[in-house]
């Protein structure tokens, strides 16, 4: 088995089409269906279902999806732990990233980097993915963490990739009004929705299932400020449609309740990149490894 076959398994997946796998990775599609083929062969089961031109993985390919996930960013940890060299930080580094990413995630990795590297002058600079591409390829940012679905460029090295579920949550009054689940997306749309603006990330996602049933909802509240969201929320009975990362937190405490909805099962990828003519630093690749972790392919919530 070859790490390169791993990632094209995992392409394959992510755009359940061997032609755009083929076309991300710079091979032919005929590579593609080789290296899929062998690792299967390999595994001795079938890993994906071809259903006219749909490609779905099969139980048994979803099953291997969280093994290749987890021995790529086993890889990725041990090739930036070898890569990082010794030695006090001095430089400077300049992180373009969503605000939800910079409120529920960059506290944490900020205060172990400057823990461990205090010589080190960070700048954080906020906005929309494409904003933020816009800047990487510009050269205005050393390097972006953003949130979205699986992006690739032939000018961008990308250094991170992780599966970030996106939830439905409700306040708390709410949530004991609705009763457990699951519940069906139709039946929540004369409830108050809380979302980020049109076309934003998150938004997009419950945008295009809702278009899928013929259905559009007129937000109470829209807001280019998930974590502002998050405030509301608590406070007036409403839902939003947030990632998990960022209302975990008030879940366990009791102050948000996630409402299972049977037809909206979404995941987004947290993905770092920058720009291939750029010098991957130690500091940004000091920042990669703190911000990698584990991620299960499914989020069980209690």
């Amino acid at each position: 088995m070859e790490l390169r076959q791993l990632t094209t398994f995992v392409r394959v997946a992510q755009f359940q089409s061997f032609s755009k796998a083929a076309a991300s990775l710079g091979y032919s599609q005929s590579a593609v269906t080789v290296q899929i083929r062998l690792l299967e062969e390999e595994l001795g089961v079938r890993l994906f279902d071809r259903i006219y031109k749909r490609v779905v993985l099969t139980g048994q390919g979803r099953q291997f999806l969280d093994s290749a996930y987890s021995i790529l960013q086993e890889v990725n940890r041990a090739t930036q732990a070898l890569a990082g060299g010794e030695g006090e930080l001095t430089g400077q580094l300049h992180i373009g990233t969503l605000e939800s990413l910079c409120f529920a995630r960059l506290p944490g990795v900020m205060h172990s980097f400057r823990t461990s590297h205090p010589g080190v002058n960070i700048l954080i600079t906020t906005g929309v993915p494409e904003d933020l591409i816009t800047k990487m390829e510009r050269g205005e940012v050393d390097i972006i963490y953003i949130l979205d679905e699986p992006l690739y460029n032939n000018r961008w090295n990308k250094l991170l990739e992780e599966r970030e579920e996106v939830v439905m949550v409700a306040s708390a009054g709410l949530g004991r009004a609705l009763g457990p689940g699951p519940h069906r997306l139709e039946e929540l749309l004369d409830c108050p929705f809380y979302l980020t603006e049109r076309d934003a990330n998150y938004r997009r996602l419950l945008d295009k299932r809702l278009a899928a049933l013929g259905r559009a909802v007129t937000p109470a509240l829209e807001s280019s400020y998930a974590s502002f969201l998050l405030r509301v929320l608590e406070e007036t009975e409403g839902l939003s449609y947030l990632p998990w990362f960022l209302v975990e937190e008030k879940v366990r405490q009791g102050t948000l309740t996630v409402v299972e909805v049977e037809d909206l099962q979404s995941v987004m990828y947290g993905q770092i990149f920058c720009h291939k003519e750029k010098l991957a630093t130690q500091e940004m690749r000091e920042f990669v490894r703190l911000c990698s972790r584990p991620v299960p392919f499914a989020t069980a919530h209690v």
